[in-house]
């Protein structure tokens, strides 16, 4: 048996799983907005699962950003937690060892292990929300990389710009032009809204494509080449079996079938092999990859 905890901005949520993928048991509380306090509701959250489970359990944890060399969390959007010992501390808190990981990098593992990536050699997970990220496993390992950056396509610049896509929109990383400013979330409705002139959020513009309206059906379109233009250079570096797309753009009709059909236009290849599919688990997989943290007949420590 073994535990994740998704480590969110407003929530944090922990399940137990079993070594074939069951949710034993699932809870969930309110992110603290103070570090003290995040440590200490991650603990108790194991604690409550564990005694619902009846066992002591392995813990891997998903977080915002990444860790540092020596351990310290670096570029997290829950700023209390930056420059912080969380891992070490956690470790003290439950006494025994814990693993961290990205949570893009946890979406990776858990489509990996047992979701829409399960038994393919190579596979990148893709996040399309509010940001961009992704996370590559191999093998079943997930690859962190020398500067714990693998994966952070999101801000690599968009592939083959076109004149008016050119130099691209600012990033909050200090460069313009980065994959997350054409892919994002935010960056749909605004792209929209520029070549529109009406502001609609994402779910909007989608009804209005169905029912017949160019403006958003163009929107989709330009959306879904640029999705192909990015992943195909992933694809030309990386090679993966398997692109799996989470995130709330993921939810974008048709995403899936309509990026594959494009992206043999790209890729440095007369043949395209690499799968390009949906997650299985949805929301969960933050939480089930950090539980997949460790091994199967994990030893908890």
């Amino acid at each position: 048996m073994r535990i994740g905890i998704d480590l969110g901005g407003t929530k944090i949520e922990g399940i137990a799983l079993t070594d074939g993928g069951e949710v034993a048991e699932r809870r969930r509380v309110v992110t603290p907005r103070d570090y003290d306090g995040s440590v200490e509701a991650i603990a108790g959250l194991v604690e409550s699962i564990e005694r619902v489970v009846g066992t002591r359990c392995s813990v891997g944890v998903g977080i915002p950003g990444a860790l540092t060399a020596e351990g310290l969390v670096k570029n997290a959007n829950s700023t209390w937690l930056i420059g912080r010992p969380l891992g070490r501390d956690l470790e003290i808190r439950l006494s025994r060892p814990v693993r961290l990981m990205n949570d893009a990098n946890c979406f990776a593992i858990s489509e990996a292990a047992d979701g829409a990536g399960a038994g393919a050699d190579v596979v990148f997970g893709v996040i399309l929300g509010t940001g961009v990220g992704g996370g590559v496993v191999m093998r079943g390992e997930c690859i962190g990389g020398a500067n714990s950056i693998a994966g952070e396509w999101g801000h690599n610049p968009l592939p083959w710009m076109s004149p008016d896509e050119y130099p691209g929109a600012a990033c909050y990383c200090g460069k313009r032009g980065c994959v997350e400013t054409f892919l994002s979330g935010p960056a749909f409705e605004r792209d929209f809204a520029e070549h529109s002139g009406l502001a609609m959020n994402g779910p909007a513009i989608v009804a209005s494509s169905a029912q017949g309206d160019s403006a958003a059906h163009a929107a989709l379109g330009r959306y879904h080449d640029r999705l192909a233009r990015a992943l195909a250079s992933v694809i030309n570096v990386l090679d993966p079996d398997v692109i799996v797309l989470g995130g709330g753009m993921s939810n974008l009709p048709r995403l899936a079938e309509s990026t594959s059909v494009l992206i043999p236009r790209y890729v440095f290849s007369n043949a395209v092999k690499t799968q390009i599919v949906l997650n299985v688990h949805g929301d969960s997989n933050g939480v089930r990859g950090a539980a997949w943290l460790w091994p199967r007949h994990p030893q908890a420590g």
